[in-house]
C-alpha cells in the first residue's frame, strides 16, 4: 500500500507541475514550486489554484527545495525526490519534455 501511495503521489506531482508550467507560460508570470512542511506551494499562482498538500502525510520532498516552472518554454533540467515508507521516486524533466516519474531515487 505504501509503494502504491508513493506512486500516486509522484504521478500527481508530475501532473501538478505540468499544470503550473502551462499556467506560467500562458500568463507570462513566473511560477515556482517549493516544498514546505506538510506539503508544497506554487508561488506565482493564486493560493487556491492548485493543491498544496500531499495525499499521504508521510510523503516528503527532498532537495532541491525550489523548482522554476516558467514562463519560458524551456526551463532547464529539474527534479524532485519524493520519499515515503523507506522508498523514493524521482519526478523530473529535461526542461523540454513534461515532468514524469523517472524511477527510483536517488
Amino acid at each position: 500500500a505504501a509503494a502504491t501511495q508513493l506512486d500516486r503521489e509522484a504521478q500527481r506531482l508530475g501532473a501538478l507541475l505540468e499544470s503550473a508550467r502551462a499556467r506560467s507560460r500562458s500568463s507570462g508570470v513566473a511560477v515556482r514550486w517549493q516544498a514546505v512542511a506538510g506539503g508544497f506551494r506554487f508561488d506565482g499562482l493564486a493560493a487556491e489554484a492548485l493543491p498544496s498538500r500531499w495525499l499521504d502525510a508521510s510523503t516528503q520532498a527532498q532537495a532541491p527545495a525550489l523548482l522554476v516552472l516558467g514562463p519560458d518554454p524551456i526551463i532547464g533540467r529539474q527534479s524532485v525526490l519524493l520519499t515515503a515508507g523507506g522508498r523514493s521516486l524521482r519526478v523530473a524533466t529535461d526542461g523540454i519534455g513534461p515532468f514524469s516519474v523517472v524511477g527510483e531515487g536517488p
